[in-house]
Protein backbone atom coordinates (compact mmCIF):
# COMPACT_ATOMS: atom_id res chain seq x y z
CA UNK A 1 0.00 0.00 0.00
CA UNK A 2 1.29 3.47 -0.90
CA UNK A 3 1.51 5.81 2.07
CA UNK A 4 0.33 9.42 1.92
CA UNK A 5 2.81 11.33 -0.21
CA UNK A 6 4.19 14.78 0.50
CA UNK A 7 3.31 17.64 -1.90
CA UNK A 8 6.82 19.08 -1.39
CA UNK A 9 8.10 21.43 -4.09
CA UNK A 10 11.16 20.53 -6.21
CA UNK A 11 13.19 23.08 -4.22
CA UNK A 12 12.20 21.46 -0.92
CA UNK A 13 12.99 18.01 -2.27
CA UNK A 14 16.35 19.15 -3.59
CA UNK A 15 17.24 20.61 -0.21
CA UNK A 16 16.42 17.30 1.47
CA UNK A 17 18.40 15.33 -1.13
CA UNK A 18 21.39 17.64 -0.62
CA UNK A 19 22.03 15.96 2.71
CA UNK A 20 24.26 12.99 3.54
CA UNK A 21 23.27 10.04 1.29
CA UNK A 22 23.35 7.68 4.28
CA UNK A 23 20.57 9.69 5.91
CA UNK A 24 18.73 10.46 2.70
CA UNK A 25 18.57 6.78 1.67
CA UNK A 26 16.09 5.57 4.34
CA UNK A 27 14.05 8.73 3.79
CA UNK A 28 13.48 7.59 0.20
CA UNK A 29 11.84 4.34 1.32
CA UNK A 30 8.18 4.52 0.37
CA UNK A 31 8.76 7.35 -2.08
CA UNK A 32 7.33 7.12 -5.60
CA UNK A 33 9.39 7.81 -8.72
CA UNK A 34 7.34 8.37 -11.88
CA UNK A 35 8.45 8.50 -15.51
CA UNK A 36 6.06 9.97 -18.08
CA UNK A 37 7.34 8.70 -21.45
CA UNK A 38 5.91 8.64 -24.97
CA UNK A 39 4.86 5.05 -24.26
CA UNK A 40 2.90 5.99 -21.15
CA UNK A 41 3.40 6.48 -17.41
CA UNK A 42 4.99 4.08 -14.96
CA UNK A 43 5.41 4.82 -11.26
CA UNK A 44 7.39 2.77 -8.74
CA UNK A 45 7.18 2.89 -4.94
CA UNK A 46 10.73 2.47 -3.64
CA UNK A 47 11.19 -0.36 -1.12
CA UNK A 48 14.99 -0.89 -1.11
CA UNK A 49 17.95 1.44 -1.61
CA UNK A 50 21.71 1.64 -1.10
CA UNK A 51 23.80 4.70 -0.25
CA UNK A 52 27.14 5.36 -1.97
CA UNK A 53 29.61 8.02 -0.93
CA UNK A 54 32.76 9.58 -2.37
CA UNK A 55 36.36 9.26 -3.59
CA UNK A 56 39.23 7.87 -1.56
CA UNK A 57 40.57 11.36 -0.87
CA UNK A 58 37.21 12.78 0.24
CA UNK A 59 35.89 13.26 3.76
CA UNK A 60 33.69 10.17 3.31
CA UNK A 61 35.67 7.65 1.22
CA UNK A 62 33.66 4.70 -0.04
CA UNK A 63 35.54 1.77 -1.63
CA UNK A 64 32.23 0.49 -3.01
CA UNK A 65 31.43 3.68 -4.89
CA UNK A 66 32.00 4.33 -8.60
CA UNK A 67 33.66 7.59 -7.53
CA UNK A 68 36.23 6.02 -5.22
CA UNK A 69 39.09 6.52 -7.70
CA UNK A 70 37.95 10.00 -8.65
CA UNK A 71 35.80 11.67 -11.28
CA UNK A 72 35.35 10.19 -14.77
CA UNK A 73 33.02 10.89 -17.67
CA UNK A 74 30.86 7.99 -16.50
CA UNK A 75 30.42 9.02 -12.86
CA UNK A 76 30.30 12.80 -13.49
CA UNK A 77 26.58 13.06 -12.56
CA UNK A 78 27.42 11.85 -9.03
CA UNK A 79 29.38 15.07 -8.54
CA UNK A 80 26.49 17.17 -9.82
CA UNK A 81 23.38 18.70 -8.25
CA UNK A 82 21.20 16.70 -5.90
CA UNK A 83 18.01 15.26 -7.36
CA UNK A 84 19.53 14.34 -10.70
CA UNK A 85 19.84 10.80 -12.05
CA UNK A 86 23.00 8.75 -12.32
CA UNK A 87 22.34 5.76 -14.58
CA UNK A 88 25.06 3.27 -15.44
CA UNK A 89 25.36 0.18 -17.62
CA UNK A 90 26.69 -3.00 -16.05
CA UNK A 91 27.56 -6.57 -17.04
CA UNK A 92 27.06 -5.58 -20.68
CA UNK A 93 23.29 -5.90 -20.36
CA UNK A 94 21.73 -4.01 -17.43
CA UNK A 95 21.03 -0.40 -16.46
CA UNK A 96 20.89 0.70 -12.82
CA UNK A 97 19.53 4.04 -11.60
CA UNK A 98 20.58 6.30 -8.73
CA UNK A 99 19.34 9.58 -7.27
CA UNK A 100 22.27 11.97 -6.74
CA UNK A 101 22.61 13.36 -3.19
CA UNK A 102 24.72 15.89 -1.34
CA UNK A 103 25.81 19.38 -2.41
CA UNK A 104 27.09 19.85 -5.97
CA UNK A 105 30.76 18.91 -6.19
CA UNK A 106 30.51 16.31 -3.40
CA UNK A 107 29.94 12.85 -4.86
CA UNK A 108 27.23 10.63 -3.43
CA UNK A 109 24.07 8.93 -4.58
CA UNK A 110 21.36 6.47 -3.61
CA UNK A 111 20.92 3.38 -5.76
CA UNK A 112 17.27 2.45 -6.33
CA UNK A 113 17.44 -1.29 -5.66
CA UNK A 114 13.81 -2.40 -5.68
CA UNK A 115 10.23 -1.26 -5.68
CA UNK A 116 6.56 -1.91 -6.37
CA UNK A 117 4.90 -0.74 -9.58
CA UNK A 118 1.94 1.37 -8.42
CA UNK A 119 0.97 2.88 -11.78
CA UNK A 120 1.32 1.63 -15.35
CA UNK A 121 1.55 -2.05 -14.49
CA UNK A 122 0.54 -3.17 -17.99
CA UNK A 123 3.30 -1.10 -19.61
CA UNK A 124 5.76 -2.35 -16.99
CA UNK A 125 4.88 -5.93 -17.91
CA UNK A 126 5.44 -5.14 -21.61
CA UNK A 127 8.90 -3.86 -20.69
CA UNK A 128 9.57 -6.83 -18.41
CA UNK A 129 7.97 -9.80 -20.24
CA UNK A 130 10.05 -12.31 -18.26
CA UNK A 131 8.50 -11.26 -14.95
CA UNK A 132 6.56 -14.06 -13.32
CA UNK A 133 4.32 -11.73 -11.31
CA UNK A 134 3.71 -8.07 -10.57
CA UNK A 135 5.84 -8.41 -7.44
CA UNK A 136 9.08 -9.01 -9.34
CA UNK A 137 8.60 -6.30 -12.00
CA UNK A 138 10.97 -3.96 -10.14
CA UNK A 139 12.51 -6.33 -7.59
CA UNK A 140 16.18 -5.58 -8.26
CA UNK A 141 18.01 -2.52 -9.61
CA UNK A 142 18.15 -3.65 -13.25
CA UNK A 143 14.47 -4.62 -13.22
CA UNK A 144 13.52 -1.29 -11.66
CA UNK A 145 15.44 0.69 -14.28
CA UNK A 146 13.92 -1.37 -17.09
CA UNK A 147 10.42 -0.93 -15.70
CA UNK A 148 10.91 2.85 -15.65
CA UNK A 149 12.64 2.80 -19.08
CA UNK A 150 15.78 4.42 -17.65
CA UNK A 151 19.05 4.16 -19.60
CA UNK A 152 22.39 5.96 -19.67
CA UNK A 153 20.70 8.54 -21.92
CA UNK A 154 18.90 9.68 -18.75
CA UNK A 155 22.09 9.99 -16.69
CA UNK A 156 22.41 13.58 -15.51
CA UNK A 157 18.74 14.43 -16.06
CA UNK A 158 16.72 16.06 -13.30
CA UNK A 159 14.52 13.50 -11.53
CA UNK A 160 12.50 16.35 -10.00
CA UNK A 161 11.41 17.81 -13.34
CA UNK A 162 9.28 16.67 -16.26
CA UNK A 163 9.16 13.90 -17.52
CA UNK A 164 10.03 12.64 -14.05
CA UNK A 165 8.40 13.15 -10.68
CA UNK A 166 9.60 12.17 -7.22
CA UNK A 167 7.22 12.21 -4.26
CA UNK A 168 8.27 11.34 -0.72
CA UNK A 169 6.04 9.93 2.04
CA UNK A 170 4.55 12.60 4.28
CA UNK A 171 5.92 10.60 7.21
CA UNK A 172 9.27 8.73 6.95
CA UNK A 173 9.15 4.94 7.21
CA UNK A 174 8.80 4.26 10.96
CA UNK A 175 10.63 0.94 10.65
CA UNK A 176 13.35 -0.07 8.22
CA UNK A 177 16.22 -2.54 8.13
CA UNK A 178 19.84 -1.98 7.17
CA UNK A 179 22.80 -4.15 6.28
CA UNK A 180 25.72 -4.67 3.88
CA UNK A 181 25.25 -3.68 0.27
CA UNK A 182 24.49 -6.31 -2.35
CA UNK A 183 27.18 -7.66 -4.67
CA UNK A 184 29.84 -5.13 -3.63
CA UNK A 185 33.31 -6.66 -3.53
CA UNK A 186 36.04 -5.93 -1.00
CA UNK A 187 35.67 -3.74 2.07
CA UNK A 188 32.79 -1.80 0.54
CA UNK A 189 30.58 -4.86 0.74
CA UNK A 190 31.39 -5.66 4.35
CA UNK A 191 29.41 -5.02 7.50
CA UNK A 192 31.53 -1.89 7.98
CA UNK A 193 29.34 -0.31 5.29
CA UNK A 194 25.74 -1.19 6.30
CA UNK A 195 24.33 1.26 3.79
CA UNK A 196 21.60 -0.90 2.26
CA UNK A 197 18.16 0.01 3.59
CA UNK A 198 14.83 -1.73 2.99
CA UNK A 199 11.26 -2.03 4.18
CA UNK A 200 11.19 -5.29 6.19
CA UNK A 201 8.58 -7.79 5.07
CA UNK A 202 7.90 -6.07 1.75
CA UNK A 203 7.63 -8.79 -0.95
CA UNK A 204 9.32 -6.64 -3.61
CA UNK A 205 12.63 -6.32 -1.74
CA UNK A 206 15.40 -8.16 -3.61
CA UNK A 207 17.34 -11.10 -2.19
CA UNK A 208 20.65 -10.35 -0.55
CA UNK A 209 23.70 -11.66 -2.43
CA UNK A 210 27.28 -11.14 -1.37
CA UNK A 211 29.84 -10.35 -4.07
CA UNK A 212 31.38 -13.31 -5.82
CA UNK A 213 35.01 -13.97 -4.90
CA UNK A 214 37.16 -13.72 -8.00
CA UNK A 215 40.07 -16.12 -8.20
CA UNK A 216 43.35 -15.07 -9.76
Amino acid sequence: MTASLSPASPDQLRELLSGDARRVAPRLLGSVLTHHSHEGTVAVRITEVEAYMGPGDSSHPDPGSHTFRGPTARNAPMFGPAGHLYVYFTYGMHYCANIVCGPAGTASAVLLRAGEVVEGQHLAMVRRPTSKSALDLASGPARLATTLALTTADSGRDALADPFELRLPSVPAPVFSSGPRVGVSGDGGSSAYPWRFWLPGDPTVSRYKAAKVRRA
